[in-house]
């Protein structure tokens, strides 16, 4: 029997029960029902009779003053399409789930840097365990999409910061997990309109422009102490990537070949060291067990994108440089020479690749050291492999 719950007078005096009390269909074999929970809640619910005789249900959401009937009727019929339409029933598919989807398939593709390349990307730009990754496909918006593409732009409180290029890779992946979610039949082919009209940023420069010379890495290490400047000494030194510096353990560092093996987006690579690099890391790893970081804070806890991020930023705002003889620079104004804007622990690692160059590493040698491509580093820091080679030309003798 078919009850009038599209009047409010009639939900106030049903009793409340599990089994939703259901309309007149909507459509042949398909139902809106409201489930009374008691007094003062109620939900509605989906049905739909299958070919096959079988009842497919749906939850739509609790009831409420902007989700009344005729709302919660146009969700029905909006269910009813995605099923027309071969869309995957699921209770809830969420932007996060398209992304671990993706990423499975890159994995069975035989594709692994790529799935691990992704699933770095997903944690980083905040949608692996965050607010935006919980959205479910179906209600996924424009707005939703561009507030979290721009917020990738400025840092926040969990330290992340990308700029224009970090964040349209970020997004063409994303769209490449949306898309598939598409072909899988997990969203209708309607959806994809929400990520087609956000654009990616133009006139993006992937270069990091934060260069900072050999007075300005030593204020920065001058104005940390304690195991901020740890961290950052070993990501000049070495130039490794923050998440591979703070993961590594005592395990990863054989001080019998003098080699540290670090693990990230771009898998595993053995990291040779010397000089400074190994006397920092021995004694980083004096009485430490094999499963003990190697870098942490002052209290012993792991780093966080968070801590290093305000740590690194409180050292280089603190930051002062000095001549050999330790006396204050100042500029035209008199005023103390500081460091430049946007010092972050990313520009240690972007210090070293053009320290290494301008010194003379090959492009292959740097590629394999800090773990990235030869295209990447080509395309990025071709003025400073052109600047080294000019210098070795120059002294050839050739008549």
């Amino acid at each position: 029997m078919s009850i009038s719950i599209h009047k409010s007078n009639v939900r106030v005096g049903l009793a409340p029960r599990r089994e939703p009390y259901w309309a007149a269909p909507l459509e042949p074999g398909r139902f809106i029902g409201y489930r009374k929970i008691d007094a003062q809640r109620g939900s509605w619910v989906a049905r739909v009779r299958t070919e096959d005789a079988q009842q497919l249900y749906h939850a739509l959401g609790a009831h409420s003053a902007t989700f009344d009937y005729t709302a919660a009727s146009k969700a029905a019929r909006a269910w009813f399409a995605q099923l027309d339409a071969g869309v995957v029933s699921r209770a809830r598919f969420t932007v996060e789930d398209a992304c671990k989807e993706y990423v499975e398939e890159l994995k069975r593709a035989k594709r692994d840097k790529a799935a691990a390349d992704a699933a770095w990307r997903f944690e980083r730009s905040g949608i692996t365990g965050e607010a935006f990754g919980r959205i479910e496909l179906t209600k996924l918006r424009t707005p939703d999409l561009k507030r979290w593409r721009d917020a990738l732009l400025t840092e926040d409180d969990e330290g992340r910061q990308m700029g224009k290029s970090g964040t349209n890779r970020c997004f063409a992946v994303l769209r490449a997990a949306l898309n598939l979610a598409v072909q899988n039949n997990r969203v209708q082919a309607g959806a994809a309109q929400a990520w087609r009209a956000v654009k990616q940023f133009k006139r993006a420069d992937g270069r990091r422009e934060v260069f900072l010379d050999k007075v300005q890495r030593r204020a920065l290490l001058e104005a940390a102490s304690g195991a901020v400047r740890d961290l950052l000494e070993a990501a000049l030194l070495i130039g490794a990537r923050p998440g591979e510096l703070v993961s590594a353990t005592r395990g990863q560092l054989d001080l019998r070949t003098r080699t540290l093996t670090l693990r990230g987006k771009t898998g595993e690579r053995s990291v040779p060291l010397e000089g400074q690099a190994l006397a920092l890391f021995e004694r980083l790893a004096k009485s430490k067990l094999p499963a003990a970081l190697l870098l942490t804070q002052d209290n012993g806890a792991g780093w966080t994108r968070m801590a290093w991020s305000r740590a690194v930023r409180a050292a280089a705002e603190a930051a002062v440089m000095n001549d050999t003889k330790g006396e204050v620079l100042k500029n035209d104004k008199g005023e103390p020479l500081r460091l430049p804007p946007g010092v972050c622990l990313y520009s240690c690692r972007h210090t070293f690749i053009t320290q290494a160059l301008m010194d003379g590493l090959t492009t292959a040698d740097a590629a394999n050291y800090t773990g990235t491509s030869l295209a990447m580093l080509q395309a990025h820091y071709s003025q400073y492999v052109q600047s080294s080679v000019r210098e070795r030309l120059a002294a050839v003798q050739m008549l």
